[in-house]
């Protein structure tokens, strides 16, 4: 976590949607925010959350310490974007995971920073690290390791990280809990940047296509999901929930 004043410095607004921190980081700051925070030589947390991440935060007791803590939170849901711009006016940048990954390996690579890859599948992994190495040829890969781990090999994949110290610790599904495994295992591991998304390794080995681009922006990419896994269109309750919480923050002024 950013004090206040470094959080000043590197121009990152922090405001409260339904008393979940999020932040206002506009894609040109990106690349000053993310060296200057490396100096603090601290572990820093970054969230790509989502509308359903952030009702999880509102209760859930591991996570929403996390998401409190978090250099970065970043709104990845247009749900969230409207719901800041209906209860305070303000403009929040919404950033497709994916694309927000791909800007953060390319501002690493400019000054030759180095990534820990963790998660997925060994053959996905495999040629998620090849094509990393082809797209981002300075970019230093200094330790992999596959996602399903038993528990007692995880004290050494810890030490590994640890003695890796990259500036920037990806972590995919596979590893047991997600972003908790990061909350759990927080002061473990070292300084430097970590980041969960989850299907994330897939999609660098292209075994599953990202969303387009069009439909992200019109909000739509949950349609997808549904198909894939026709249970998630129960969370339209959620939503729902979600939109009656803004009203109720809207009429009685609460932060």
């Amino acid at each position: 976590m950013v004090d206040d004043e470094t959080r000043a410095k590197v121009r990152i607004e922090r405001i409260s949607l339904v008393r979940v921190p999020l932040d206002i980081v506009a894609p040109e700051q990106l690349e000053d925010a993310v060296y200057e925070l490396l100096k603090a030589r601290r572990g820093q947390n970054i969230v790509l959350l989502s509308l359903w991440d952030l009702l999880r935060a509102r209760n859930n007791y591991e996570y929403r310490p996390f998401v409190q803590r978090a250099t970065m939170v970043i709104p990845i849901s247009k749900s969230l974007v409207g719901g800041v711009r209906f209860l305070t006016k303000k403009k929040v940048y919404r950033y497709m995971p994916f694309d927000f990954v791909i800007n953060l390996l390319a501002i690493l690579e400019k000054r030759e920073f180095s990534v820990y890859l963790l998660g997925g599948k060994i053959r996905s992994l495999k040629r998620a690290e090849k094509n990393i190495r082809q797209t981002f040829p300075r970019l230093r890969i200094v330790g992999r390791y596959a996602g399903n781990f038993k528990h007692q090999e995880e004290a050494t994949i810890l030490e590994a990280i640890r003695k890796a110290a990259p500036a920037l610790l990806l972590i995919g599904k596979g590893v047991k809990g997600g972003e908790r495994w990061l909350a759990r295992n927080d002061g473990l591991l070292n300084s430097g940047f970590r980041l969960w998304c989850s299907d994330l390794f897939d999609v660098f080995a292209e075994r599953k296509r990202r969303p387009s681009r069009k439909v992200f922006e019109r909000g739509f990419e949950w349609i997808g999901f549904c198909f894939q896994k026709p249970w998630k269109i129960l969370r339209i309750f959620p939503y729902f929930y979600y939109k009656l919480l803004l009203c109720l923050y809207k009429v009685f002024k609460l932060m």
